[in-house]
């Protein structure tokens, strides 16, 4: 347990649940997405993917994350055909 408070008085703290199993379901999403559009040859959709797998490396706030995640795959919906 030292090491955890030596973490929080870094500033560093461990993501919730939540946020883990957001960044995982959108991790997949992302990459379903990219292989559909992939497989159809639709730039909009791949890129969809791409940006579905990385954006939670760039968010640390859990509401921000599921947020931007729902957006992304609704861009995703939109732009499938």
């Amino acid at each position: 347990m030292d090491n955890l408070q030596t973490l929080n008085t870094l500033g560093l703290s461990l993501p919730s649940p939540a946020y883990l199993i957001g960044a995982i379901l959108f991790g997949i999403l992302g990459y379903a997405a990219y292989r559909y559009g992939k497989k159809s040859s639709l730039s909009i959709p791949k890129w969809l993917g791409v940006a579905l797998m990385l954006y939670p490396y760039a968010v640390s706030d859990t509401t921000l994350l599921y947020i931007i995640g729902a957006l992304l795959c609704a861009g995703v919906y939109f732009y499938r055909h």
